[in-house]
């Protein structure tokens, strides 16, 4: 496989490279010669422990001796431009050879699934786990997309074009990536967001689902039209939603993004119905398509009085259609018919269900409005004595309100938007379909108080005339502490007799959001991954307690510090103590354009997806051995505490804050211009607190410094603390028979490959932060060595060669541009008299290098 990516991808990539050279742009011939060069001095400066600041004075006297300051600063400047085309290059290299560099039809494929289940008990097995087994992709509006919308466009078609060999295509769109700016000049807003988003929709996730269910549906020898388990596959979508910590999130959004969902659907419909009128020319047919094709065109232009009110409606006629097709023509054209059916199955008139998403302080102080403004009509009941109830009190007396609740009665603008959000979601529901929106996620829940506080609203604003709700409430547990208390706030709600009431309702099933972001910030890596395995285990025990069907969300970013990494692995490795009815989590920014930017890349983690979902199930009984034991969990909680302990001693040095505030571009996420949310929390003009800190900042922060302390930090010390301890075989077991902890050290190799401490060991002159940079630097040093210690590898990643290549290109390509970040951070801590560059001209050059750093990560933010 490593022969074939050098073929398929590096030679490609150089071939196309040398396309830049030729660009008829201002400079770019010197700037194409000279960054080779530049790349020769960083690698030789670094090796020389040489600063980044005397690595680039010395490349400008070996080469522009005598080019004036602006001079230097404008040959910079082109380098991070010529960067950053290099890596799209790369990236469309990449998945043009997507298909060469892996299985497509091997380990976890549908076509893999389908050859084990080599008896008919196995086969009845798999049909009964489809009833109510799904995989949920979320996409999030969290900025941590680099690229902007038409780069995206360009990338698409570029990696379309070096598929086809077709150097006149490709040489047009580099021609085309030069003159396209990488950076927003303004902030997008959350409508901006999801029109972006909703392009994956429409050109990847509308064909590679049905395309996967196709395959399945061949291997297991049934029929596309009449496919009992269209929930197999679902997608959510957060922008326009989530209101989470993004103040210009409003109930006007919301409607608007669902009725872009909605219309980018049905056009998706329509196309495909004026496709099937080209074929479908026969007699009992034809005006059957005909009046779909005038009604759908309707329903999207109007009127709409003339058009489809529901997608029962276009179903039906679809059916119809079949039914003739089957009976008159001999099913000519049939595959085409069908694949419209599946697609009208799987989607509906939603495409993606919109959730909402709000922090629980926001529905305490709604209450508190709501409860004060009540007590100015009702003097009996008054809020300060509502306050110092106990929480059974509280939830009783939320619950036995029976009251309107008006937006134009509160002058509050986070309390109106309460409202008005829940309002909105009965709006969509009528318009999209109930699966349009149906979920409530309730960010930073401690208590049963922060989640009947929700159920409570909903029965005052969303209840039908029987009293139920339409609603799935979904408490979001994230730090270390809220995840260990989690089983305890859960049990609370199904001893609530209206909550159980409820919840039968909703086909006794409750859905959990875990957090791997603020877990690992709150934890450090081990921690949390190792709180999240254990509370998962302790909800699955209460809700199988009371006869629940629980459903794990789980909440993931793109680097491993963020839960990202393998997460085919991570869903294969969870034992028989975790329910594993669906597979729900969120991808966002660079994960949703690196594993889902193509339908073949999206087909592909799709199905890994989905085939691992299903491996515990069905072939559990295989992996007997593979089950942590007691004696497992026990080393595994040794090994959370050691680390944990490790991480807070970071965490509560006093440099820790400081550090991200002063040396780090933590300051500069706010002038990218990616997303529409703040960058920390708290107030405008307040001095930096950890509390404050936003995990895709944070998390984002570590990776431009090529230190991603996030994705390791605490393992190496763990493992250290219990191999003095005598355990380090014991350790070395753990990881030979145990999926899931094979998994943790596999995305920390991740994490540790994309480092490269050499850029910032010039912090070490600084006495402020030499005691915290040794601490971070010999925790990696450590956590290196003992990984490859217990995993039996002689270098990272050695069991993923195609990954590690990809790894050690991508750090090349940027690491001149790593050196021009760091010397302008180098630049910008000296005083100003030192300086021959102005500030300003710093700080952009920080800034501008930001993009070209995530993007050739892939998964940093």
């Amino acid at each position: 496989m490593n022969q074939v990516f050098q073929e398929a991808v590096v030679t490609k990539y150089n071939i196309f490279n040398s396309l830049f050279l030729s660009l008829p742009y201002r400079g770019v011939f010197q700037t194409g010669s000279l960054l080779p060069l530049l790349t020769q001095k960083c690698e030789e400066g670094f090796e020389k422990n040489k600063s980044p600041r005397q690595i680039i004075e010395h490349f400008f006297s070996e080469y522009l001796e005598e080019a004036t300051p602006k001079q230097r600063m404008d040959l910079l400047f082109a380098f991070i431009q010529y960067i950053e085309r290099q890596v799209v290059l790369f990236d469309s290299v990449e998945d043009a050879a997507f298909d060469l560099t892996h299985e497509m039809d091997g380990k976890g494929s549908a076509k893999f699934l389908a050859d084990r289940l080599d008896s008919d008990a196995l086969h009845k097995k798999m049909l009964d786990k489809l009833q109510d087994f799904s995989v949920r992709i979320v996409l999030t509006a969290h900025p941590t997309q680099f690229y902007p919308g038409k780069v995206l466009g360009i990338i698409n078609d570029l990696e379309k074009s070096i598929r086809e060999n077709d150097f006149t295509a490709v040489n047009q769109l580099i021609l085309q990536l030069g003159k396209t700016a990488f950076i927003n000049h303004t902030k997008p807003t959350p409508y901006d967001e999801a029109v972006s988003l909703t392009w994956f929709l429409e050109n990847v996730f509308y064909d590679a689902i049905p395309a996967i269910l196709k395959k399945l549906i061949d291997n297991l020898g049934m029929s596309a039209h009449d496919w009992p388990y269209p929930n197999v596959f679902r997608l959510g979508f957060w922008p326009g939603g989530d209101r989470d910590g993004n103040p210009f999130v409003n109930a006007d959004i919301t409607l608007k993004v669902a009725a872009k969902l909605r219309d980018s659907l049905l056009r998706g419909y329509y196309r495909d119905i004026r496709n099937l009128k080209r074929r479908l020319t026969f007699k009992g047919v034809e005006d059957t398509v005909a009046t779909m094709e005038r009604k759908m065109n309707s329903t999207i232009f109007g009127p709409e009085n003339e058009g489809y009110q529901h997608a029962d409606e276009l179903m039906g006629e679809l059916q119809k259609a079949r039914q003739v097709l089957v009976e008159k023509h001999q099913g000519l054209f049939l595959d085409i018919l069908d694949d419209l059916i599946l697609k009208v199955k799987l989607f509906g008139f939603f495409f993606a269900s919109l959730d909402i998403r709000q922090d629980s302080r926001k529905h305490l102080k709604a209450w508190e409005d709501i409860l004060k403004r009540l007590e100015s009509k009702i003097p009996l009941l008054k809020y300060d004595d509502y306050q110092n109830w106990d929480e059974a009190r509280k939830i009783q007396t939320l619950l036995s309100l029976n009251i309107p609740l008006r937006e134009e009665d509160y002058e509050d603008v986070t309390t109106k938007d309460i409202l008005g959000s829940m309002r909105t979601i009965a709006t969509i529901q009528q318009r999209n379909g109930m699966p349009g929106a149906h979920r409530y996620v309730i960010s930073n829940s401690q208590t049963a108080l922060d989640i009947m506080g929700v159920v409570a609203l909903a029965k005052n604003l969303l209840a039908d005339a029987q009293g139920h709700l339409k609603l799935d409430v979904v408490p979001l547990f994230e730090t270390v502490e809220d995840l260990a208390n989690a089983a305890d706030v859960m049990r609370v709600l199904y001893e609530n007799d209206y909550y159980r009431a409820h919840l039968s309702r909703r086909e006794n099933h409750q859905t959990i959001m875990v957090g791997f972001s603020d877990g690992t910030k709150d934890g450090g890596y081990l921690r949390a991954n190792w709180s999240i395995y254990g509370a998962k285990e302790e909800l699955t025990k209460v809700s199988r307690e009371f006869g629940i069907k629980v459903t794990f969300f789980d909440g993931r970013g793109g680097p491993p510090g963020r839960g990202g990494g393998n997460n085919q692995n991570f869903y294969a490795s969870l034992g028989k103590d975790i329910e594993d009815k669906e597979v729900q989590l969120t991808v966002q920014g660079q994960t949703i354009s690196s594993n889902y930017g193509t339908v073949l890349t999206g087909m592909y983690n799709l199905e890994r997806l989905f085939t691992a979902g299903l491996e515990n199930s069905l072939f559990r009984a295989n992996r007997k051995d593979e089950q942590l034991t007691e004696a497992d969990k026990a080393l595994m909680e040794e090994l959370a505490e050691a680390a944990y302990q490790s991480y807070l001693e970071l965490k509560n040095h006093p440099a820790f804050v400081k550090y991200l505030e002063k040396k780090t571009p933590l300051r500069f996420y706010g002038q990218t211009n990616i997303g529409s949310r703040p960058t920390k929390r708290g107030a405008a003009g307040e001095g930096l607190k950890f509390e404050d800190l936003r995990a895709i900042p944070f998390v984002g922060s570590w990776a431009q410094m090529k230190q991603n302390v996030p994705g390791f930090y605490g393992f190496g010390s763990a493992i250290q603390q219990l191999a003095d301890a005598g355990k380090l075989d014991d350790i070395k077991k753990l990881y030979k028979k145990s999926l899931f902890f094979r998994t943790l050290v596999e995305n920390s190799m991740q994490s540790l490959s994309k480092a490269f401490f050499p850029a910032t060991e010039y912090l070490r002159e600084e006495e402020d932060y030499r005691d915290f940079y040794d601490k971070m630097h010999e925790e990696f040093k450590r956590t290196d060595e003992l990984l490859l210690k217990i995993s039996g590898q002689h270098e990272l990643l050695e069991n993923n060669a195609v990954s590690r290549e990809s790894i050690k290109i991508r750090e090349r390509i940027v690491l001149p541009l790593i050196t021009i970040q760091q010397y302008a951070l180098q630049m910008l801590s000296e005083a100003p008299e030192n300086r021959e560059v102005e500030e300003e001209v710093l700080n952009k050059l920080v800034m501008r290098a930001m993009f070209g750093i995530i993007n050739a990560a892939r998964n940093s933010a």
